[in-house]
């Protein structure tokens, strides 16, 4: 698994201890951990079922942990938070790395996190169960990657909707393709299989509906992913380039962006908005915030604020219940 390895080669000789802060069940933390067991590293796991930033970090300082797998901004921005809220409390000098993957990881985040730690390596892996190693990056102290730019991985390629290969350096989205070691399919899923896992020029690829650009020296660019994507006034507005530009206002504490029907557009951009606590912004505040990032048409026509974006135990967001509760209101 990436991100692993950089650790071991820091490590020299010495097994790793890694903790997944993420669950066991989902990918990002039960690779990792194979990955660790796999070269005879050990893994540390936290006590209680839902997490704490403060309990991890006592983890780390307690049991010396070498490398901590995350799930992008859902994990990180917490860690973070209490690294500030407590200066100079915790230990982190055993912690080489950090690797986060299936939710964005903003350059933001990344940079606080390096202030606290300057010596440790943060991996952002683009992947998903399907299909991994599309791509990653890797930041250090004064040279943090930027939010979804990634280095094309070896195995992968931009891909147009009749499988045709988009050279580097073309400003077309497309979806991302791996070949490679993947899976055989969808257990009992034939339709999904068939869908997912292509066969283009007599290799076998799994495209599980990412879409991205690449340029010419290999950097990715992850826009979405095509399920969710938002169909404004004929515009694609993928919703994470919007949450990631929405983050970046102090207020926000985390948000999801669903197409809702509008009559004159098809669909209009809606922000549920969960507030950091004891903070206060108007709705036009958080809007005229987006069009000073981002394209005007890339603006959420609507802004709902909640208690919480709920999101699973993994770190993700469930669109489909999102919508359905911003089209309710």
């Amino acid at each position: 698994m990436e991100g692993v390895r950089e650790v071991i080669e820091a490590l020299g000789a010495s097994p790793p201890v890694l903790m997944p802060a993420c669950p066991l069940m989902h990918g990002t933390g039960a690779f990792t951990a194979f990955s660790c067991l796999m070269i005879g590293g050990s893994i540390v796991t936290l006590p209680h079922r839902t997490f704490n930033a403060v309990e991890l970090l006592e983890t780390i300082q307690g049991e010396k942990v070498n490398l901590v797998t995350i799930v992008g901004d859902s994990f990180a921005k917490p860690i973070l938070a209490a690294l500030e809220a407590n200066p100079g409390r915790f230990d982190l000098s055993s912690l080489l790395g950090m690797v986060s993957s299936g939710v964005m990881w903003s350059t933001e985040t990344k940079r606080g996190l390096l202030t606290h730690n300057p010596n440790m390596m943060l991996m952002d892996v683009f992947s998903s169960s399907e299909a991994i190693g599309m791509g990653s990056s890797v930041s250090a102290a004064g040279a943090e990657a930027g939010t979804a730019s990634f280095q094309l991985g070896p195995n992968a390629k931009l891909i147009d909707e009749e499988g045709n290969e988009i050279p580097p350096g073309s400003p077309q989205p497309g979806r991302l393709a791996l070949g490679g070691r993947i899976p055989l399919g969808y257990y009992k899923d034939e339709e999904k299989t068939a869908k997912t896992f292509v066969t283009i020029g007599g290799q076998r690829y799994s495209v599980p509906g990412d879409y991205a650009t690449v340029a010419a020296d290999g950097t990715l660019s992850v826009l979405g992913r095509g399920s969710v994507v938002i169909n404004t006034g004929g515009e694609k507005v993928y919703p994470e380039e919007v949450e990631e530009a929405l983050k970046t206002h102090p207020a926000v504490a985390d948000v999801a962006c669903v197409g809702v029907p509008d009559e004159r557009f098809g669909e209009a951009i809606c922000a549920l908005v969960e507030l950091r606590p004891s903070m206060e912004v108007e709705a036009s505040e958080l809007t005229d915030h987006v069009r000073a990032r981002l394209a005007h048409f890339k603006a959420p026509r609507q802004v709902i604020f909640v208690s919480s974006v709920h999101r699973s135990p993994s770190g993700k967001l469930d669109y489909a219940a999102l919508k359905k509760a911003a089209v309710s209101q």
